[in-house]
């Protein structure tokens, strides 16, 4: 092992959390081969296999099993020698690693430009993803903090709100509806929906609502990607409900309907594993946040409706 590199453990920490070598790639931004080409060194370096692939999957061995769980504590241990250096160094410099919903790319990046000009010397790394590449990276502890707006209920995390999320009714800019008021709910029944993929958590909360309000919508349209069902509105597929935060900066083809029991309301959290010790870079951010979240807010158009 004294030959063992760690670049190579770093490699093999990613491929083994994988389970597969091209995830690890895609990760890490490297070739395949080069991927296969560490795990063969180290492999080396051991002595022993580390992985073994039976058909067409790949496993830890047991001397694999024994170095993932070292290179975990490998790994931790540095994560905090690198938050005490930051902290002896003050904000001069240091890294922020951030994880976010997809729908807060709306918005994040504005609130990330005032925190940059305040701390130049601080590296951002800003990580956008699903609800599920969400869980895995907080499994994996692998950002300071999540934006999020559903707190997975099974993890044990501090979360705190700081955003208002409202989640309202989108349709084309000419739709029939556009120009009524209060329409109820059950006229969405007759219209084409067009809804998030299933597992999202806009979708669960639009579900959750026509459940209550017993309302059958027609699914013409599932999809995953906010950009992708705006679009379709636009283009008269259907209507939809998204986060009003995702008409930012604007969207002149769309149109939201004043339909009963919208918008609902929902909010944006600041997610972080209990136990987990904040960097002065990710605590700093998290104040930060709470604060500028308060201005964001005043200069956004509100799109609610007064009950």
């Amino acid at each position: 092992m004294n030959q063992a590199t760690l670049h190579q453990l770093r490699v093999f920490e990613a491929a083994a959390r994988h389970g597969s070598f091209t995830r690890a790639a895609e990760e890490l931004f490297l070739t395949q081969p080069t991927i296969s080409m560490q795990i063969k060194q180290l492999t080396k370096s051991v002595g022993i296999p580390l992985f073994e692939q039976v058909g067409k999957r790949l496993y830890l061995t047991e001397a694999g099993r024994e170095l993932f769980t070292t290179c975990k504590e490998i790994f931790d241990t540095l994560a905090q020698f690198e938050m005490k250096v930051a902290d002896l160094k003050g904000l001069k410099q240091g890294q922020l690693r951030l994880s976010v919903i997809t729908t807060a790319k709306y918005f994040v990046p504005r609130l990330l430009g005032s925190f940059c000009q305040l701390y130049p010397g601080i590296e951002i790394s800003l990580q956008v993803t699903n609800h599920e590449g969400i869980l895995e990276r907080m499994g994996n502890n692998q950002d300071d903090l999540y934006i999020m707006s559903q707190v997975p209920e099974h993890l044990d995390v501090h979360c705190e709100a700081f955003l208002e999320n409202p989640l309202v009714v989108l349709a084309p800019v000419n739709h029939p509806l556009a120009s009524e008021k209060n329409i109820p709910i059950s006229r969405l029944a007759s219209e084409p929906f067009i809804m998030r993929e299933p597992g999202s958590g806009t979708r669960r909360a639009v579900q959750k609502l026509f459940d209550e309000e017993e309302v059958d919508v027609k699914v013409k349209l599932e999809l995953g990607s906010n950009e992708a069902i705006k679009q379709a509105i636009a283009g008269g597929l259907g209507i939809s409900v998204l986060s009003s935060h995702t008409l930012m900066p604007y969207a002149e083809d769309l149109t939201i309907l004043d339909v009963e029991h919208f918008p609902i309301k929902r909010n944006w959290y600041m997610v972080y594993p209990n136990g987990k010790q904040l960097s002065i870079v990710g605590h700093t951010y998290f104040e930060y946040l709470l604060e500028a979240a308060k201005q964001f807010a005043s200069e956004t158009v509100v799109y609610a409706k007064s009950e």
